[in-house]
């Protein structure tokens, strides 16, 4: 790859050279092949302005919502296409999906309400020690909070949060 002459290696940016790349790109290409938990960078390029092409896989699904913030594809002439289109994207429509889903602001206002949730449920002698059912947070929840917690600072790589479609 470094040989040809259409791909350019940077190596390793800070957060401000990857907020002027993610920002300047046309759309960021995420050909995973693997089932990704997350996709922080996803969020990061959404937060720019920046649609996604992604490979339907792992977390992909949950995270970019087709013809909003992103296409999902299944294979290379399915991406190839989607770069064809991407333009036809919004920016404005692609920063303001992550604003409605992915900010600080956003994963506060879960985090009070998982938080109400068990308090209620804690009042009411509900859940496992009182043998009754119990809050969990699972799956797409769970991985949404991991990514979220212990993370401080600002800019598009620190403005993330859970979501609620």
């Amino acid at each position: 790859m470094r040989g040809n002459p259409l791909v350019e290696f940077i190596g390793e940016v800070d957060d401000a050279g990857k907020q002027a790349l993610l920002g300047g790109a046309l759309a960021l290409l995420f050909p995973i092949d693997w089932p990704e938990p997350f996709g922080l960078v996803m969020i990061e390029a959404n937060a720019c302005g920046t649609p996604v092409i992604a490979w339907r896989m792992g977390s992909t699904p949950e995270i970019i919502r087709p013809g909003r913030n992103g296409w999902l594809v299944d294979s290379i002439e399915e991406a190839v296409a989607a770069v064809a289109v991407i333009e036809r994207l919004s920016r404005a429509t692609v920063r303001a999906e992550f604003e409605r889903r992915f900010t600080a602001a956003r994963q506060a206002q879960e985090y009070e309400r998982l938080y109400e949730l068990l308090l209620q449920q804690h009042r009411c002698g509900s859940g496992a020690a009182a043998g009754g059912p119990t809050i969990s947070a699972g799956g797409e929840a769970l991985s949404r909070m991991r990514a979220g917690l212990g993370r401080s600072g600002s800019g598009p790589a620190h403005a993330r949060g859970l979501h609620a479609a």
